[in-house]
C-alpha cells in the first residue's frame, strides 16, 4: 500500500481499489490504452539507482531530467526554458546570471533555499571543469545565494552558452534523497512511476484531486531488443535512447518505418587514441588508420536519411570563425589514401618488426559488431591487425560517441582534448587555454581556430559521422518531437485516447 499512499495522498476513495489500479499500471498496462504513458529507455536498472554516476547513459539522462531538474531545462525542440528557476537575467555585459527560484521542496517536504542550491551547483561546476577546463564553465568564479530565493553566478567573463550547460542533466539540482520534479520517482517490480509533482505545495499530487493517469508516467530501463519488442506488442507507446549499436534490431523486429523518429543532432561518432607504444606514437601511423577507413561503407550499414559522415573533428564552421580545417589527405581518392597508408605501415614494420594488434573498444550491440567488420577490413588492407574489446577494458581506439551540448568548436576540441588523457597536441592544448583568457572576441577566435587546426593534424580522434539517436513513437503520442539535442522531457506528451 506504500506505493498507492505515495500516488494517491489526498485521495478519497477505497484504497483496495487504487492499489489495484496502480498495480496495473506498472504491470500490464498497454501503450496504446488508457492510462499512464509508458515509456522504454534503453540502459539498465542502476541507470535509475544512480543516474549521477552512469551519465552519459540515456536511461541516466532521462530520470535525472524527470526528477532532478536545474535552474533551466530543454525543451523538447532544443530551447532553453525555466526550471528550477522561474525567471532569471543576465547583468554585467553577460558576466551575472541572476536566477529567482520558483517554490520547490526536497523529497522529504523541506523547502529548497537558494543556498542549498548554490552549494551543490558550485560542487557540480568545480567537477565538470576536471573534464572540460576549456569549456563555457571556465570562467566561473562564484555561485552565491543572494536571497533565500535568489541565486547568482559570477564569470569571469562572458560565454554565450551558459544556458545551454546549466540544462544539461549533470546540473540538476539533487540532494540525498531525491531531486525537485518536474516528478516524482516510485519503484515498483522492474519499472518505475513517475507522478508529477504539484509545484506549489511540492506535492505529489494536488491536495483537492488525485493525479489524473494520464498525467502518469511508467518508465522502464531495459536492454534495446526488449524495448523494441515491448513497443512492437503495444505495450509501451515510446521507446528512448536509440543509437547506431541497435539499429539493425529495427529490421529483424519488423518495425514500421513511420514510428521510428531521428533526432538531427549534432556531435561527437569517432575513435579516440588513447593506446601508447611506438605505434600509435608515429605521426604517420596515426594519419595512416584515420585515412584508411572508408567512410562512404557507413551510410549503408545505417540507413538513416539525413544522417553524415566526417573527416573532421568540428562539423561545421561554428564559433571557428572559418570553416573547419580538412585533413592533410582530404583530397586523395580512396586507394591513393590506401596506397600511402600501406607505404606508412611497410616502413614502420621494417624498422620495429610486427606491428602489434590493435585493440578497439566498442559497445555492444549488433551495429558495433558490423562496424568493427568494417574497421577490421578497413585495417588488415594495409597490414594492421585488430581485436574488439569492452569498452570498460584496456584499449588502443575507444569509440566515442556523445551528442555536443552546446553549439561552439569549444566542446569539441576540449571533448577530445589532453584533459581527458588522450592522445592530443601540446600547443593546441595551450592555444585552448589561452581562448578562455582571450580579452576580445576575436583574439579567442583566433586562438579556437589554431588550437582546431592542430587537433586535427594531430589524429588523436578519428571522425566517423554525427551520432545516431532514434526513438520509436506511437502515432497516439502526442507532443513527441524530434530534438538537436536529443531530450525528450516527459512532461510534454501526452496520448490520443483510442
Amino acid at each position: 500500500m506504500g506505493a498507492f499512499s505515495l500516488l494517491h495522498r489526498h485521495y478519497r476513495h477505497g484504497l483496495s481499489a487504487g492499489a489495484l489500479l496502480l498495480g496495473a499500471m506498472l504491470g500490464g498496462c498497454s501503450g496504446e490504452g488508457s492510462g499512464p504513458v509508458v515509456v522504454s529507455v534503453v540502459g539498465d536498472r542502476d541507470d535509475f539507482a544512480k543516474p549521477l554516476q552512469n551519465l552519459p547513459d540515456p536511461a541516466a539522462k532521462l530520470m535525472l531530467e524527470s526528477t532532478a531538474q536545474g535552474l533551466v531545462a530543454f525543451d523538447a525542440s532544443g530551447d532553453i526554458v525555466p526550471a528550477l528557476a522561474q525567471r532569471w537575467i543576465v547583468e554585467d555585459d553577460g558576466r551575472s546570471y541572476i536566477f529567482r527560484l520558483r517554490r520547490a521542496f526536497w523529497a522529504d517536504g523541506t523547502r529548497v533555499t537558494a543556498p542549498d542550491v548554490a552549494r551543490i551547483l558550485m560542487s557540480r561546476i568545480v567537477s565538470l571543469r576536471r573534464l572540460d577546463p576549456d569549456g563555457p564553465l571556465d570562467v566561473v568564479q562564484t555561485v552565491v545565494p543572494m536571497t533565500g530565493e535568489v541565486i547568482e553566478i559570477k564569470l569571469a567573463a562572458a560565454r554565450p552558452f551558459v544556458l545551454q550547460m546549466l540544462a544539461q542533466p549533470q546540473m540538476g539540482v539533487l540532494s540525498r534523497d531525491g531531486g525537485t520534479g518536474p516528478y516524482r520517482r516510485a519503484q515498483r517490480d522492474k519499472a518505475s512511476l513517475l507522478t508529477p509533482i504539484d509545484r506549489s505545495s511540492g506535492d505529489d499530487v494536488s491536495a483537492e484531486e488525485p493525479v489524473p493517469p494520464s498525467q502518469l508516467r511508467v518508465l522502464r530501463s531495459e536492454r534495446a531488443a526488449l524495448a523494441i519488442i515491448r513497443f512492437r506488442e503495444g505495450q509501451s507507446a515510446l521507446m528512448l535512447g536509440g543509437r547506431f549499436t541497435d539499429l539493425p534490431l529495427l529490421v529483424r523486429a519488423g518495425i514500421d518505418r513511420d514510428a521510428v523518429r531521428v533526432d538531427p543532432v549534432q556531435g561527437l561518432l569517432g575513435l579516440i587514441v588513447v593506446g601508447e607504444g611506438k605505434l600509435l606514437d608515429d605521426d604517420n601511423v596515426r594519419a595512416a588508420i584515420n585515412m584508411t577507413i572508408d567512410r562512404g561503407q557507413l551510410p549503408a550499414l545505417f540507413p538513416l536519411g539525413g544522417w553524415a559522415t566526417t573527416e573532421q573533428i568540428v562539423p561545421s564552421q561554428l564559433d571557428l570563425g572559418r570553416n573547419p580545417t580538412p585533413p592533410a589527405w582530404a583530397g586523395l581518392s580512396m586507394e591513393e589514401r590506401r596506397a600511402q597508408a600501406s607505404a606508412t605501415i611497410t616502413r614502420w614494420r621494417a624498422d620495429n618488426g610486427a606491428p602489434p594488434t590493435l585493440r578497439i573498444a566498442l559497445p555492444n550491440g549488433p551495429g558495433a559488431t558490423l562496424l568493427f567488420t568494417m574497421l577490421r577490413r578497413d585495417l588488415a588492407a594495409i597490414g594492421l591487425d585488430t581485436r574488439r574489446v569492452d569498452m570498460r577494458a584496456d584499449a588502443d581506439l575507444r569509440l566515442v560517441d556523445e551528442v555536443a551540448p552546446y553549439d561552439s568548436a569549444l566542446w569539441y576540441l576540449g571533448r577530445v582534448g589532453c584533459a581527458r588523457k588522450i592522445r592530443c597536441n601540446d600547443a593546441a592544448d595551450a592555444q585552448l587555454q589561452a581562448a578562455s583568457l582571450a580579452s576580445t572576441g576575436e583574439e579567442r577566435a583566433a586562438r579556437i581556430a589554431e588550437a582546431e587546426a592542430l587537433m586535427q593534424a594531430e589524429n588523436g580522434y578519428i571522425a566517423l559521422g554525427a551520432p545516431v539517436r532514434w526513438s520509436l513513437a506511437s502515432k497516439r503520442l502526442t507532443g513527441f518531437m524530434a530534438s538537436p539535442r536529443a531530450r525528450h522531457p516527459l512532461n510534454h506528451l501526452f496520448r490520443r485516447p483510442n
